[in-house]
């Protein structure tokens, strides 16, 4: 058996500007933490001429055999377009799961192609760098599958950590946040998560967002060129420690994220915002795309159980976390060497740093 993980992330300011419509003309910056929520792939060899794959998330199995040609539509398709991306079509089975629901603006799909990458390059034996294995992910995402999404997911599920990501027509650029250990823990401590128990599709939100930037639409590109330069005050605020600034930019630039495009928000969003507003939380924003998923607040120790409080009466479930600083990795390896995996050509992915 293999087993490989890939960390999923809380995106901490400049959303939407690593869409390839925004930063090819004007470079894109965002600054993410991956957090200690997984998704895993656990790979085994079997003896038959075929390939199957099941989800736990999405309660779905597919079963292929050798010699049929490896289409990715549909259910599964993630994971489909990468067998085919490697070129294997039989002998293996593929099983994936995830700590967070999907859907719910964590980046767990990426998370998902990350780990997908990490699991089937070790598979046909091939050593891929994280760079490597973002833009990897990325390519079956984006050009194979035609998903509306950026990529800082990505390459924030294959690095791990706390990072500042730059991307321009020329390549990505990650810079770790090397913070001083006590403002890194006082700023996971002030971080929290709650789950609107509901999922969304972040496809027609992106879609509407890419599309506006290509029409070059004035209200759009004048949103994302403030969402970029808060998110460069957000890496010198946390380099200085100057934390609840932080955490008041958190909440001016989710007023101005709400203006990007129709569902972002909702008037049950913006319900519980305010309620976390009245007990205490100095910003936050709904994670993700937007329109349900996590609600991601700011707010000092001392107001969090009062605020905890308020919002699980009303629903929401508070899920508990920490910074990951790991990224992609396999846990385990146990699969013996299997010359049909290893003598084939892998498509190769051209790699921007």
């Amino acid at each position: 058996m293999l087993i490989a993980r890939a960390p999923v992330r809380i995106s901490l300011a400049g959303g939407g500007t690593d869409l390839s419509a925004y930063y090819t003309e004007h470079g894109g910056l965002v600054v993410s933490t991956s957090i200690d929520k997984y998704v895993y792939i656990f790979i085994t060899l079997n003896a038959d001429d075929s390939v199957q794959i099941s989800s736990s998330d999405y309660h779905t199995f597919f079963r292929q055999r050798r010699g049929e040609p490896v289409l990715w539509g549909g259910d599964l398709s993630l994971p489909r377009a990468f067998l085919h991306h490697f070129g294997i079509d039989s002998g293996i089975s593929l099983f994936l799961a995830s700590e967070v629901p999907p859907g719910t603006g964590l980046g767990s799909s990426s998370a998902v192609a990350v780990a997908l990458a990490k699991a089937l390059s070790s598979v046909r034996g091939h050593s891929m760098g994280r760079g490597e294995l973002a833009e990897l992910a990325s390519f079956v995402e984006i050009e194979k599958l035609g998903m509306p999404i950026g990529r800082q997911d990505q390459y924030a599920a294959a690095y791990g950590g706390l990072n500042s990501i730059r991307f321009s027509s020329t390549g990505v650029e990650v810079a770790p946040l090397s913070l001083p250990h006590d403002v890194l823990e006082r700023l996971e401590r002030r971080l929290l998560l709650f789950f609107t128990g509901s999922s969304r599709k972040a496809a027609s939100i992106l879609k509407h967002q890419q599309t506006s930037t290509e029409q070059h639409d004035v209200s759009t590109l004048s949103s994302l060129h403030q969402l970029k330069a808060m998110a460069e005050t957000t890496v010198s605020l946390l380099q200085r420690g100057q934390l609840d600034e932080f955490g008041a930019l958190l909440h001016e630039s989710w007023e101005v994220k709400k203006g990007l495009a129709r569902g972002i928000s909702n008037p049950k969003i913006d319900e519980w915002y305010e309620v976390a507003r009245a007990h205490g939380a100095r910003g936050g924003k709904v994670t993700g795309a937007g329109g349900g998923g996590f609600l991601m607040l700011y707010a000092d120790e001392h107001v969090q159980d009062s605020l905890t409080t308020a919002l699980e009466e009303r629903g929401l479930v508070r899920m508990d976390f920490r910074f990951d600083s790991g990224g992609a990795v396999v846990l385990m390896n146990s699969l013996p060497y299997v010359p049909q995996f290893g003598q084939q050509e892998v498509a190769p992915v051209q790699v921007t740093r």
